[in-house]
């Protein structure tokens, strides 16, 4: 299958070099991969040159935006920005971080499951992160349905029935949410062990914690379930705070009447399902 990467890259050069030396070794190969130079004040545009000079899949974009490291928007801009720099001939779609080292046979195993399940829109592995002892363990607070945005990778099928990616603070929820309401499914596959380089939030500043909040409401999730979704998530990451901050929040992007992400439709659709996962679980 034919596959297309977009690695935004904002200030990476202590982690693209190995980011990018793992999407070389993969034992399928994407046709084009452009990294989009977002802005760096360091030596990651002399790191993409190197490895333009070392294979031609790789393509280089640069552009400007915000010099903050937030959630949602920025690498989603950056990403779409590289998007737009390719052409439509491909089978998926991976938005890749800079950060990360990847299987050798990473996305032959995607392409496999892409091929073989057509009705599979997202697919992806699992993060490891270094612990204090250095020993490489599973980060995955959320469901094990869902993919990290950090290696996703999209049917373009999916993709266009999405609507591509949200500029936005949960765009790597969002983006699975209408995939199931357009009859995709997630896959994420347990031997597809990531490393991620950077601590997970490492890089996001103190303005990023309410932003959690603001997405539940963009993504019309509804009061009831934004306040079970914030107590999941606090007790997962055993930060009780997390729960006003994300109530805060989402009142403060009511107040502001934020635009919603999704449809009526869609946003119906959206705590239908929310609804049922809860059920199931509380029985479960």
């Amino acid at each position: 299958m034919r596959y297309y990467i977009v690695i935004p890259a904002h200030n990476e050069e202590d982690f693209l070099n190995d980011t990018l030396t793992s999407v070389l070794r993969q034992s399928l190969l994407p046709s084009q991969v452009v990294l989009v130079n977002d802005n760096s004040t360091d030596s990651t545009e002399q790191i993409i040159d190197q490895f333009i000079e070392l294979s031609p899949i790789f393509q280089k974009l640069n552009t400007q935006s915000s010099n903050e490291h937030m959630p949602g928007s920025k690498v989603v801009n950056a990403f779409q920005k590289g998007l737009a720099f390719l052409d439509d001939d491909y089978d998926f779609i991976v938005k890749l971080d800079a950060d990360v080292i990847l299987p050798d046979n990473y996305f032959e195993k995607i392409a496999y499951i892409f091929k073989g399940q057509p009705n599979v829109g997202i697919a992806g592995g699992f993060v490891y992160e270094q612990d204090a002892n250095g020993k490489w363990a599973l980060n995955h607070p959320m469901d094990k349905k869902h993919v990290r945005g950090a290696f996703k990778a999209y049917s373009k099928s999916c993709y266009k029935a999405i609507g591509g990616l949200r500029c936005a603070m949960g765009w790597d929820t969002v983006d699975e949410l209408l995939a199931a309401f357009h009859g995709f499914e997630v896959y994420t596959d347990d031997y597809l062990k990531v490393k991620h380089l950077r601590p997970t939030g490492g890089a996001y500043n103190a303005k990023a914690k309410l932003l959690q909040g603001k997405a539940m409401y963009t993504m019309r999730y509804g009061l009831a379930i934004s306040l079970i979704a914030s107590l999941k998530m606090a007790l997962k990451q055993r930060k009780p705070q997390a729960v006003m901050d994300n109530l805060y929040g989402y009142l403060e992007a009511q107040k502001e009447k934020k635009p919603f992400l999704v449809t009526e439709k869609e946003g119906k659709f959206i705590r239908q399902l929310r609804w049922q996962n809860i059920k199931k679980k509380l029985i479960g």
